[in-house]
């Protein structure tokens, strides 16, 4: 299994121009999610389906992903009732990193997360976020994706 590095921001409010950048609808729901945070999931985003196992939590953690049809995403979505979140991800470049920014949607409107990804832990220690970035909320259980599927919006 690959190691992703992730740090992960509340972004209070979107910058200007956020639609001219790359984006794109994406549905994702939980399959299973063990105690210690693992989790199986799939993820459709426009005709590209994924299935992917995590592993840990917190800034680094385990993963594996493999391609899968969008009939088996179908078959698969159509069992996960009550564990399932639909946002749409800007693709925000930010010199050799890219910011994920998701809009939630449905039971989850109005909340903004941005999530980048990095080659070390060290480079993720010491990178500043922009301005426009507000808590970070990384080892935040909460934040989560599959708790937001589970529980929807964070306790304040």
């Amino acid at each position: 299994m690959a190691i992703e590095v992730e740090r992960k921001f509340i972004v209070p409010l979107l910058p200007d121009g956020i639609d001219v950048h790359p984006h794109a609808p994406l549905q994702q729901c939980y399959l299973a999610i063990a105690a210690d945070g693992g989790e199986v999931r799939i993820r459709r985003r426009n005709d590209a389906c994924m299935l992917t196992v995590k592993q840990g939590r917190g800034l680094a953690r385990r993963e594996e992903e493999v391609a899968i049809t969008t009939e088996i995403f179908d078959s698969l979505w159509s069992a996960t009732e009550g564990r399932r979140i639909e946002k749409v991800r800007h693709f925000i470049p930010a010199g050799d990193l890219m910011i994920e920014l998701d809009r939630y949607t449905g039971m989850l409107s109005g909340l903004h997360v941005a999530e980048i990804e990095f080659h070390s832990e060290e480079s993720a220690k010491a990178w500043t976020p922009p301005h426009w970035f507000g808590p970070e909320v990384t080892e935040n259980l909460a934040y989560k994706n599959q708790q937001l599927a589970l529980h929807g919006w964070p306790a304040s």
